[in-house]
């Protein structure tokens, strides 16, 4: 592919889960935004985390696609501030396993492991 046709080195991510239900309430309530159930493809139920435009993804519970706390790490958009986010996570049933950390210039991130064993990270520029 050309350069032309890159505009985002992401364009969809999947978060693995072991129940789409509790994955959809913990990252409903820890980003406090409603996630919308698919069923676009039958073997393969989904909660997509809401987009108005750009990047999208979604919770997957589907054969293959297993929770790992190892691996690959995707930050969500936590903006304007991560903690508010972050201060959520512990009460909706997963483990903050790094602060808010800065990376000046580019902001702050956090880690946390979910519901389903997934770690994952949050990232915001305040």
């Amino acid at each position: 592919m050309s350069e032309e046709g890159w505009t985002n080195a992401l364009n969809w991510f999947e978060i693995p889960v072991s129940d789409l239900a509790r994955a959809a309430r913990f990252y409903g309530g820890v980003l406090d935004v409603e996630m919308a159930p698919q069923d676009a493809f039958p073997d393969k139920p989904m909660s997509m985390f809401p987009v108005t435009a750009g990047i999208g993804g979604a919770l997957v519970l589907a054969e293959g696609h297993e929770p790992a706390r190892d691996g690959t790490i995707v930050y969500l958009n936590a903006q304007p501030d991560l903690q508010p986010a972050l201060d959520r996570v512990e009460g909706a049933g997963g483990t903050v396993t790094m602060p808010k950390t800065s990376v000046s210039p580019f902001g702050f991130l956090a880690h946390f492991v979910d519901t389903e064993g997934n770690r994952v990270g949050l990232h915001s520029m305040g």
